[in-house]
């Protein structure tokens, strides 16, 4: 079996992976290390959860413990598609180049500019930004990306959901052509592969999983849902979700529960503490040193529920998330796959359940052709309100179907409930006074 001692990786970054307590590789670690030291681009294929922000990491302080950074001028850059992850491979970065000098650099929206261009200003060896956030660096003319040695893009498949192809592409020409690449990506979209066709050089190809598939020890579920009426479905899909947590018992140590939307995140936050429930929201809107306040409560602990939107699926690495429910269906079936894979990560077992209501069918069905299996049935645990049928309703005597009247017979029917049968229609006998005094002048005229 591989270790990281076989791989080598410098000595003082072996000695920092040792202070973390890892001794082997997981499989795209194995695989994508040796060929990036070896200065090859790389194309690296794996769902979450399976070390790859160590498989660009670890390499990319190998390869640059020679050389010094210049004023403005990064010489590594990584790109990530959102603040959450952009932080966490900063944290990773800390941890594995611990006893180098090399620095770094995190760009990223909710921090100020100018405390960000003063990193730059000193020279940093590797920057770790958002799309976004770095143009406008680059648009200030505070920053160069001609001296970039090393260009890695994570999760290159949420840059495509989030829209950010374009500014990647723009990125890649504002590199040298000579750099090293290094691509991560959970699927491979026939978008991403013309991205990859295009700005990496016979890249070596690393194929841990099959694309879009889901962790084996993770144990899946569904229920299917329905509510008694309209207006009640969020009452009671949250009714079922509270249900839902309380049968896994205290095997639900912790969990995330994804919502389509923010003000469903919020909503379902709130109605989670009403009941007792330990529970915070994160979304895209919350201020971002709030975001990182509850994510951090959420790793230490001392949060046990963490509502969150997309934002999350893919930017955190907590390895002890025992449970993952999905309270809606994601319209992107390979949301499906980043997200439950918050569960189940690091050798781990996890367990994810998500919530269909009937209109969501389509999507399910979506997820299903995507991970190429059928996500079992979970029996609902809120036993009033069946799954996709309609509820009981009580059994009455008809009542006799009245005869239809004719126009002539309309005189005889009884008034309606709003209006009584010698109520006075429009104004009656009551005619005010200066109506009245309008007629008497027409008349004498």
């Amino acid at each position: 079996m591989t270790k990281f001692s076989d791989l080598k990786l410098d000595p003082k970054v072996l000695k920092a992976i040792e202070d973390a307590g890892y001794t082997e590789p997981t499989p795209i670690q194995a695989g994508a290390i040796p060929s990036a030291l070896d200065g090859r681009d790389v194309l690296g294929i794996a769902q979450t959860g399976t070390g790859k922000t160590a498989s660009f990491t670890l390499p990319m302080i190998t390869l640059l413990s020679k050389g010094r950074a210049r004023a403005r001028m990064p010489r590594s850059l990584v790109l990530a598609p959102t603040r959450e992850l952009a932080a966490q491979v900063a944290e990773n970065f800390d941890i594995y180049a611990k006893n180098t000098k090399l620095t770094k650099a995190l760009l990223i929206g909710g921090v100020s500019f100018k405390e960000q261009e003063t990193l730059i200003d000193r020279g940093v060896d590797v920057l770790i930004a958002t799309p976004g956030r770095l143009l406008d660096h680059f648009e200030r003319g505070k920053l160069l990306l001609t001296g970039v040695q090393i260009m890695v893009v994570d999760e290159a498949d949420r840059m495509l959901d989030m829209g950010f192809i374009p500014d990647i592409e723009r990125i890649f020409n504002l590199t040298p052509f000579t750099r090293q690449t290094l691509f991560f990506s959970a699927t491979m979209a026939p978008e991403i592969e013309r991205i990859t066709n295009t700005f990496l050089s016979n890249p070596a190809k690393v194929e841990v999983a099959r694309a879009a598939t889901t962790g084996e020890n993770i144990t899946q579920g569904v229920v299917l849902f329905k509510a008694s009426r309209r207006d009640r479905e969020g009452t009671e899909k949250r009714k079922v979700l509270r249900a839902l947590i309380d049968a896994e018992g205290n095997a639900c140590t912790n969990a995330i529960i994804f919502c389509n939307r923010k003000t469903d995140v919020d909503i379902c936050a709130k109605s989670l503490k009403k009941y007792g429930y330990d529970a915070a929201p994160i979304h895209g809107d919350l201020d971002q040193s709030k975001r990182m306040d509850i994510l951090q409560q959420f790793r230490d602990g001392t949060l046990r529920f963490l509502c969150a939107s997309d934002v999350a699926a893919r930017g955190l690495d907590i390895p002890s998330v025992s449970h993952v429910f999905n309270y809606d269906v994601p319209g992107h079936a390979e949301d499906y796959v980043h997200r439950i894979g918050r569960t189940g990560r690091a050798g781990r077992t996890g367990r994810a359940l998500m919530i269909c209501s009937k209109r969501d069918e389509k999507n399910l069905n979506a997820i299903e052709e995507l991970v190429k299996m059928e996500i079992p049935r979970v029996e609902n645990p809120v036993k009033s309100v069946e799954p996709h049928e309609k509820p009981p309703v009580e059994e009455k005597a008809a009542a006799p179907r009245r005869a239809r009247k004719s126009d002539g017979d309309r005189s005889e029917r009884k008034p309606n409930n709003r209006q009584d049968r010698n109520s006075v229609i429009g104004m009656g006998d009551h005619l005010p006074s200066f109506i009245a005094k309008s007629f008497e002048e027409r008349r004498a005229g």
